[in-house]
């Protein structure tokens, strides 16, 4: 399981750094600490390979599990809150290059990385 999230959380972070501007533009239309600051959506996508890299290196599990489930669990209710604003965006979740809108499927990747990290952390 360290080894698909290692894997998911890397490509991921790729597409988003292509175009860290954009991700960040898009990412704070929804995500409650990106509205606030600025500088956590261009520091999100390396948030996210830091995890990714850590995964893979299976470096410091415990905390990078911890990291995961709280960074992934904000965005969880940042999807939420945004789904029932009735928010028609694009989700810069798989970098700007790709047209996704925010559905629960954006929520849905985020629960399962919520979830994976739990498993791993309570098994």
């Amino acid at each position: 399981m360290n080894l698909f999230m290692g894997i998911f959380l890397c490509q991921f972070a790729m597409l988003k750094i292509m175009r860290p501007r954009q991700f960040a533009s898009g990412f704070a239309m929804y995500d409650i600490i990106a509205q606030r600051i600025h500088a956590y959506g261009l520091l999100y996508p390396w948030i996210e390979l830091a995890l990714g890299l850590a995964y893979l290196a299976a470096f410091e599990l415990f905390a990078v599990w911890i990291l995961t489930i709280v960074v992934f669990g904000i965005g969880c209710f940042s999807v939420i809150f945004a789904l029932k604003k009735g928010l028609n965006i694009r989700c810069p979740c798989m970098g700007t290059l790709l047209d996704v809108p925010l559905s629960t499927v954006t929520l849905a990747e985020n629960l399962t990385m919520v979830l994976m990290a739990a498993w791993k952390l309570v098994g």
